[in-house]
């Protein structure tokens, strides 16, 4: 459906028009005649094929919802529900990367509470053999993940870099390292963590 006769054109306007009125049938045809169009502009933002058809859903509802707004005048229905779809692409697109965002600060704030007293004690025995002994002792890749990021300050977008992995298998090398040096250091202190 990619070019369309003025007829065409002229039936996807008076369909979504006869959906602005909750016509049912007009809403299946319209449905049938501009999901394809409409789910490939979502595909082509979202780049997943589950996530697309879980949008082409809400914009479906969404137009729905809308058509009573669909004035031919200003543009044609092809193009209002094209336009829609991009639009909801985006929008999901931008909420899953603030999603994302939101979960690594939650994961960075709780894994700060979760290793302060490693790094408490990194910071004050930075110098001592028996520390350096635990972290070489934590075994690569997780060894080098904790002396870039904890001594070394890196965060975890520059572990990745500087380590050639992606963004996650860095993070979960510095998570992993620092259960195991957690669990190490508790060991070596008799259960307690402290001397």
């Amino acid at each position: 459906m990619s070019k369309l006769s003025l007829e065409q054109h002229d039936e996807l306007d008076k369909l979504l028009q006869l959906v602005g009125q909750e016509d049912r049938r007009a809403f299946s045809r319209l449905y049938d005649l501009l999901s394809p169009l409409a789910y490939g502009v979502i595909l082509n933002v979202v780049g997943n094929p589950t996530l697309a058809e879980e949008v082409l859903q809400e914009v479906f509802i969404e137009v729905w919802d809308k058509a009573r707004t669909f004035n031919s005048g200003l543009g044609r229905a092809r193009t209002w529900v094209g336009r829609l779809a991009h639009s909801r692409a985006v929008d999901r697109v931008r909420s899953h990367a603030a999603a994302v965002e939101r979960d690594d600060k939650d994961w960075v704030l709780g894994t700060r509470d979760r290793v302060l007293d490693v790094e408490s004690l990194a910071l004050d025995r930075i110098e001592s053999r028996e520390l350096r002994e635990a972290v070489d002792s934590i075994g690569e890749p997780h060894r080098t993940a904790i002396l870039l990021t904890f001594f070394g300050g890196l965060s975890h977008s520059e572990l990745a870099e500087s380590t050639s992995v992606p963004l996650g298998t860095a993070k979960t090398r510095v998570r992993d390292g620092v259960k195991k040096l957690s669990a190490i250091w508790t060991d070596s202190k008799g259960g307690t963590g402290r001397e």
